[in-house]
C-alpha cells in the first residue's frame, strides 16, 4: 500500500510539477505571510485538502491488516505531507513562497481526520466543498477573471474564491444516538467569500501599467447554515455504491440553505451548493 500511495502522489506532482509549476520562473527558497489574502479562502481550500486527502488514504490502508492506530496515523499523516510538499514547491518558485499560515491549515486539517478516528472511530464531522460557477458580466472583469481563475469550468472550479464553499457537516444522530433521527441527517455549517478580484484588495496595475481600481465592489465574507447527507451511513452491501457514496461525500448536498454575510445581510436560498 506504501507503494501505491507513493507511486499516485509523485505521479500527481510531477503532473503539477511540469503543468504549472514550470510555467513561472524559479528562485531561491522564500517564505511570505499570505495570511490577509483571499479572506482566508484559500487557507480554508488548504485545511479541506489535507483533510480529505488523509481520510481517502486512511480508508486505502484499511484493507491492510494493520492495527487500527497504525491506519489512522499513516493515513491520516498524509495529508499533511502532501500538502506540506506542494509548500516546499511554492517555496521555490518566485511567484509564490512557503507560508506558514498554510502549512499551519495543512496540520489541522489532518488534526481533525485523525482526532475524529482516534476519540469516535468514525468521522463525525466531515469537511465538504461546494462550489457554483460565478459570470462577471463586465467585460474587462471577464477579462480579469480568465486571467486570474482560468476560462473553463475545471479550473474556474479549483481557482475562483469567490465561487467557493467549504463546510463542515456534523451527523445528528452520532451525537443524538437515542434520537430518531435519521442516521443519514447532517447540518452544515458553510464558509465563502465573494468581490474578490485580488488577494487583499481590488487594486492592480496591468501588464501595460495601468492601475485598476474596483474598490467599489465590497469584498465581503459569507457564513452558511443547511442541511445535509452522509451518505456513508446510508446502508448497502455493494462495494461499488460504498465507493460511490464516500466519493459523494466530499461535497456538499444541495438545499435550503441560509446565509448570513459579514456586511449584516440575511437571506434564504431554496437550493445552494
Amino acid at each position: 500500500m506504501a507503494g501505491i500511495t507513493t507511486g499516485l502522489y509523485g505521479g500527481a506532482l510531477a503532473v503539477l510539477s511540469n503543468t504549472w509549476y514550470n510555467q513561472y520562473p524559479k528562485s531561491r527558497f522564500h517564505s511570505f505571510d499570505d495570511t490577509p489574502e483571499w479572506l482566508q479562502m484559500d487557507k480554508a481550500g488548504h485545511f479541506y485538502s489535507a483533510y480529505m486527502e488523509g481520510k481517502i488514504s486512511r480508508e486505502m490502508w484499511r484493507c491492510t491488516g494493520l492495527p487500527e492506530k497504525q491506519q489512522v496515523w499513516i493515513g491520516g499523516l498524509s495529508g499533511f505531507v502532501y500538502q506540506s510538499v506542494i509548500e516546499i514547491l511554492d517555496a521555490y518558485s518566485a511567484e509564490w513562497g512557503f507560508s506558514w499560515a498554510d502549512m499551519a491549515a495543512n496540520a489541522g486539517g489532518s488534526a481533525l481526520m485523525i482526532s475524529q478516528e482516534l476519540v469516535w472511530h468514525e468521522q463525525r464531522i466531515q469537511l465538504k466543498f461546494s462550489a457554483y460557477p460565478k459570470r462577471y458580466q463586465d467585460p474587462y472583469l471577464k477579462t480579469r477573471t480568465d486571467q486570474l481563475f482560468g476560462d473553463n469550468l475545471a479550473e474556474r472550479t479549483l481557482k475562483d474564491y469567490n465561487a467557493q464553499t467549504y463546510w463542515a457537516s456534523v451527523n445528528l444522530h452520532a451525537f443524538m444516538p437515542k434520537s430518531r433521527l435519521p442516521t443519514w441527517l447532517n447540518i452544515a455549517l458553510g464558509y465563502g467569500a465573494n468581490g474578490m478580484l485580488k488577494g487583499d484588495n481590488n487594486i492592480w496595475e496591468d501588464t501595460n501599467g495601468i492601475q485598476h481600481d474596483y474598490s467599489a465592489i465590497p469584498r465581503y465574507r459569507q457564513f452558511y447554515l443547511s442541511p445535509d447527507i452522509d451518505f456513508t451511513r446510508i446502508p448497502t452491501r455493494r462495494k461499488g455504491v460504498k465507493v460511490l457514496f464516500q466519493v459523494l461525500n466530499m461535497f456538499k448536498f444541495p438545499a435550503p440553505t441560509l446565509e448570513l454575510t459579514s456586511r449584516g445581510v440575511l437571506r434564504g436560498h431554496l437550493l445552494h451548493f
